[in-house]
């Protein structure tokens, strides 16, 4: 028996990194009010959330002041590539239902309102 119980959970610790969410790790959004950020989506529990790791205008990387804080809100997913949670706009300073779809290096993702009726919807691109 516990020849058993090792041999499982060797199988389960070698195949950890494999069951990797997809979405994990760093994503560039697209500008918003002139500044773009790089996004760092890592898991928080069951969900999926993402900081802010670095932020860019138009002469370079900046110091924002919302460096850390987070983007996207417990983002929980489906098994086939698609996520529900929130996403925080920091432009306006709200939280919005948020959705993910997942596309090879591509995240489109969006914020609404009024029940899902109206959304503003960015693209982010894989940076790694």
């Amino acid at each position: 028996m516990k020849q058993l119980l090792a041999t499982a959970l060797t199988a389960l610790t070698l195949a950890g990194p494999a069951l990797a969410d997809p979405v994990l790790g760093i994503w560039k959004t697209e500008p918003d009010d002139g500044s773009y950020a790089h996004i760092n989506m890592q898991k928080c529990g069951a969900a999926i959330c993402g900081k802010i790791a670095r932020t860019f205008n138009a002469q370079g990387e900046y110091a924002s002041p919302n460096i850390g804080k987070t983007l996207v809100i417990d983002m929980v997913p489906d098994g086939s590539g698609f996520y529900a949670g929130e996403v925080w706009r920091p432009s306006n300073d709200k939280i919005y239902t948020g959705k993910m779809d997942l596309n090879g290096n591509s995240l489109a993702l969006r914020g609404c309102v009024a029940g899902g009726l109206i959304c503003s919807k960015q693209t982010w691109t894989r940076v790694q």
